[in-house]
């Protein structure tokens, strides 16, 4: 028995089809799901997932893509689920990969997870003296609005080791967009590094209030403002 059989038996023992339903309404029926809540998910492929360490990259993309082109929307979570915990295996050689698979199938939880994944990989990158960033801009100024989410996302929990230059920068490359999931991102991401440097962002979002929207200059000071 292969690792997605074995991954398909796990995943519907665990199943509740009375949550499919909701579950997929949540996603605004955009999915089909087999009603495995995110806990379950994890719990019934963790060990499945953990027997993958040491394999090569490109296999580990190979069952990525497998996996993304299951129906169901829990296998992409799982093979989000996968990537994360070998992230280590990964390197910016894989960065295409890695936003091709963003690009299929994309709404805010699969990008949104993978944008953890890009960042922990341009992260690793970053200490070991690279520029890591520099692997950001063309996903920035994509014509796919969800990889220039990823790219104003990559930083989120990076704490003391964020380039506020680059979030800035990339807060107002983008400040001009309509699009609800970009304005979110910019919001998101300057409210994360306001956890760290409240003051900074702060007197960012203050002094470019008139370029940010609305959606996100609020977002961005969301703990900040009374």
């Amino acid at each position: 028995m292969n690792l997605h059989e074995e991954l398909r038996i796990a995943l519907e023992t665990v199943a509740d089809p009375a949550r499919a339903a909701p579950m997929q309404a949540y996603m605004r029926d955009q999915f089909v799901f087999l009603g495995v809540a995110a806990p379950q998910r994890r719990l019934a492929a963790r060990g499945l997932l953990a027997g993958l360490k040491g394999i090569a990259a490109d296999t580990l993309l190979e069952h990525a893509q497998l996996l993304w082109q299951q129906p169901q929307r829990e296998y992409q979570h799982v093979a989000l689920d996968m990537l994360a915990l070998h992230r280590r295996q990964l390197g910016v050689e894989h960065l295409p990969a890695l936003l091709g698979l963003a690009r299929q199938r994309a709404w805010w939880d699969s990008v949104d997870g993978m944008a953890g994944i890009v960042g922990d990989v341009l992260q690793a990158e970053l200490r070991r003296g690279g520029d890591g960033h520099a692997h950001m801009v063309p996903a920035l100024q994509h014509e796919d609005f969800w990889l220039r989410r990823i790219a104003m996302l990559h930083q989120l929990g990076w704490r003391a080791d964020t380039d506020a230059g680059w979030l800035f920068d990339a807060a107002l490359a983008l400040a001009h967009e309509d699009e609800f999931f970009i304005r979110k991102a910019i919001g998101w991401a300057l409210r994360d590094y306001a956890r760290h440097a409240p003051a900074e962002v702060l007197a960012f979002a203050t002094e470019h209030r008139q370029q940010l929207s609305p959606l996100s200059y609020r977002e961005a000071l969301k703990h900040q403002l009374p």
